[in-house]
């Protein structure tokens, strides 16, 4: 920073805000702190009284601080994202669709443990809407080191830091177990939970297949719901360790390989997840997607909707942020559960 006579100051950084006072017409900021002076700004400067001013002198190897977050913005860009103006030295990105918002978060810890820029996200691994906030960039000084750009980069790799996956998987087929539920003994009040939740992500329910006890039973059933196209498998019901309870079994004879039978989450311990060899997913969905506000069923869905592979590994790191905290009322998305 230094202090330069008005005229020559063109082309360098303003360290502070100036203002202007136009008697009974204007009072307010004429040049903001970051402005780059402008030849056209000098008359007006010295029509403010502005002789000399306080700068940041740019040098070679200096960036301004839009010039940077437009290099930080780079890092993250996807092609589902909206970006704003470059504002004061900050960028930020909302959704340009409904998605799965994925962050790679090992590299982001890179680029952030770089002295004097920093890079903002919502949690990753979570379902968006269009419009919703998802990240802001920013450096810190007015002008910053082109070295440091650089560093940050290289700590980014190829791959863009962000990602924001639009829904694909558009169908499904519903399988409820239980033969109370078949003899019409007790209502079935966990179909239209489900069914509501697929809706919320563009997913049409194809058919309901009531299989009634018995792990053949909910075999074939399965069998049925795959017959229809469905690009999505799900049964409800009977997903206990009770001797009775034959939907897990079921799944396993339907030919699905088992990613897991039980997650690191509650609501929703019981949860089954598997694929068959076409790619297809099936879901066990215990009872508690009934009834709680949000479970295991509403963590893992965006990554079904979104066609993401969903590992054994994805399961057990739920298990930080997995337990639900029971609010009443229920704020979910908006509660720690799952994040």
């Amino acid at each position: 920073m230094k202090c330069i006579r008005t005229e020559d100051a063109v082309g360098h950084v303003l360290c502070h805000d100036l203002t202007q006072i136009i008697k009974d017409r204007y009072k307010g900021a004429r040049f903001r702190k970051g402005h780059v002076v402008q030849p056209e700004d000098i008359p007006v400067l010295l029509s403010m009284g502005k002789e000399h001013l306080y700068v940041w002198e740019m040098v070679p190897g200096m960036l301004h601080e839009d010039e940077a977050a437009e290099r930080l913005y780079a890092l993250c860009r996807n092609e589902y994202m909206d970006r704003s103006a470059v504002s004061e030295g900050k960028i930020e990105l909302r959704a340009a669709c409904d998605g799965l918002f994925r962050v790679r978060s090992e590299r982001l810890i890179a680029v952030n443990s770089i002295d004097e820029l920093m890079i903002a996200t919502r949690k990753g691994g979570t379902a968006v809407r269009k419009g919703d906030k998802l990240a802001g960039m920013r450096v810190i000084p007015l002008i910053i080191a082109e070295e440091k750009l650089t560093a940050a980069e290289a700590a980014a790799g190829d791959a863009p830091l962000l990602e924001l996956l639009p829904w694909k998987r558009k169908t499904a087929a519903i399988v409820a177990t239980g033969s109370e539920v078949k003899k019409g003994l007790i209502q079935d009040t966990l179909t239209p939970v489900v069914m509501e939740k697929l809706a919320a992500y563009g997913i049409e329910t194809r058919s309901v297949t009531y299989s009634g006890d018995g792990a053949e039973n909910v075999a074939n059933a399965v069998a049925q719901a795959r017959a229809t196209g469905a690009e999505i498998v799900l049964c409800t019901g009977g997903m206990s360790v009770d001797p009775d309870d034959d939907t897990p079994g079921g799944i396993r004879l339907s030919g699905a390989q088992i990613v897991t039978y039980g997650a690191p989450v509650l609501p929703g311990a019981m949860f089954l997840l598997g694929y068959f060899e076409d790619g297809t997913p099936v879901m066990g969905l215990p009872g508690c997607v009934m009834y709680a506000g949000a479970t295991i069923f509403d963590l893992v869905l965006p990554w079904v909707a979104a066609d993401v592979p969903v590992t054994r590994t994805d399961i057990v790191a739920l298990g930080e942020g997995g337990l639900c905290l029971g609010c009443d009322p229920c704020h979910w998305p908006t509660c720690p559960f799952g994040k």
